[in-house]
């Protein structure tokens, strides 16, 4: 059983106090809240190389940034490799042994504007804090694990659990981009002596492309919730005879695998393909993830069942600086430009219209509608106590299945996921089939969310 403590923050808004809440897995297992009841909409951004690349004052700009969209998650490594040193040229590790972090008394090393690598990430954490935000944070970068052995993986799991047991703000990654199947006894290991040294915090394993964490750690004591990578690839591009799933962009269908698991767990897309990004990440001359793509993600994935979602920007999940850096993946603008690509703004709709409504009892709604279509022409839906919620991602006619709701009658309305507008479409008997005609013209990217509540 997880424990659950309080202490001050600033949430979203200014640099006032107010009370930050633990996080815990709510009654009926699907989703995340805070300790004193309230739901958490996980809403999150992968920073992954925040602690390395950003300075103090750098690092304070990019969570000023995403508190003022909505962001209240940063996914990120602690350890990208285990050579790894901060802005500022610290260390993490003696002579790159993870059993050994680097660590200095006190908050300086030979005068007051120094501190060593882990200071560092304690005052990014404590930034966080201050802003509402959650570190959700990657142990070690998994394609470090075969670097390791079992003994060194248990002594840095409690070095880490015991630094930061105090901290509100922390939700555990452990894995990154691996597959659990590699070193199962290591992930294993950091999982259970995270547990048994926090338990204050939540734990999940970031996996692979096109994976769940449920593939090999769902009945494990230390996973609370599970997260899938649905990855970068297009569904012309998703054909590899090593990987075991093929939904190419269907994000939605790791919901529906999680979700029909048991014992019943959260799951949310920890990685859907970046804004920004190439098609497969690995090709220069393909195109790049768009917004109304990232959009598609979110949406897919949330009214199937997901706790939450996690955005990613190309440049800004790496910290790109043009002229000083290499960059992975292409990258063609800083990542204080990347900060304002138009999908990061748009996340906060999704979260902001779930949040309006009853949250803990939602279902996937696939009884609502008629035709649900395939790939782009799939209508994912939710229905929840009073209400249902049907999106489109090319803005095809729907035809919805009435009587789902109490009351005689239904109010219909557009939600706009580009801009958290409503647009009334009117007010209906609450029986038989009627279709509603998205505004605009039908293609790719004219998305529209359909709201029907009960009256």
């Amino acid at each position: 059983m997880k424990k659950y403590f309080a202490i001050l923050f600033l949430f979203e808004i200014s640099v006032s106090s107010a009370q930050l809440q633990p996080l815990k897995i709510s009654a009926n297992n699907r989703f995340i809240q805070a300790a004193d009841g309230k739901p958490f909409f996980w809403l999150g951004d992968t920073g992954w190389l925040l602690f390395m690349k950003c300075k103090r004052e750098q690092a304070i700009q990019y969570l000023d940034d995403r508190q003022k969209k909505g962001f209240n998650v940063i996914q990120v490594m602690v350890l990208h490799d285990l050579a790894v040193t901060s802005a500022y040229g610290d260390s993490a590790l003696v002579n790159g042994d993870i059993s050994t972090p680097r660590t200095t008394q006190g908050n300086s090393i030979g005068s007051k504007d120094e501190y060593d690598y882990w200071d560092n990430v304690d005052f990014v954490v404590d930034e966080a804090s201050k802003r509402g935000i959650y570190m959700a944070m990657v142990a070690v970068w998994g394609r470090n694990i075969k670097s390791i052995s079992v003994s060194q993986a248990k002594i840095y799991a409690e070095f880490l659990a015991k630094r930061y047991k105090e901290k509100s703000n922390i939700i555990w990654l452990n894995g990154g981009d691996v597959n659990g199947s590699e070193a199962l006894d290591k992930w294993n290991m950091i999982g259970n002596t995270l547990n048994e040294n926090d338990n204050n915090h939540l734990i999940t394993f970031h996996p692979r492309g096109r994976n769940s964490s449920s593939a090999w750690f769902h009945n494990e004591a230390w996973l609370d919730f599970n997260m899938f990578q649905s990855g970068h690839r297009t569904y012309i591009q998703d054909t590899s005879s090593n990987e075991t799933l093929h939904y190419g962009e269907d994000n939605w269908r790791y919901v529906k695998d999680d979700y029909q698991r048991t014992p019943i767990k959260p799951t949310l897309d920890g990685e859907p393909s970046y804004e920004d990004i190439p098609y497969g990440l690995h090709y220069s001359t393909e195109p790049t993830w768009k917004d109304h793509q990232v959009r598609r993600y979110a949406w897919w994935s949330v009214l199937t069942g997901g706790c939450g979602f996690t955005y990613g920007n190309n440049e800004v999940m790496q910290f790109f600086t043009p002229g000083i850096d290499k960059g992975s993946y292409f990258p063609k603008i800083s990542w204080q430009e990347g900060l304002n690509t138009p999908g990061s703004s748009q996340m906060q709709y999704l979260k902001s219209l779930f949040l309006s409504l009853p949250f803990f009892n939602r279902v996937p709604g696939e009884s609502l509608i008629n035709n649900q279509g395939e790939r782009y022409d799939y209508l994912a839906a939710t229905l929840g106590v009073g209400f249902g919620i049907v999106y489109t991602y090319t803005g095809r006619d729907i035809s919805i299945n009435l009587g789902k709701f109490k009351g005689d009658k239904v109010k219909c309305r557009w939600y706009n996921p580009r801009n958290g507008t409503f647009i009334s479409i009117g007010t209906f008997n609450n029986n038989g089939s009627r279709t509603f005609n998205p505004p605009g013209k039908v293609g790719d990217g004219n998305d529209w969310v359909l709201l029907l509540q009960g009256v």
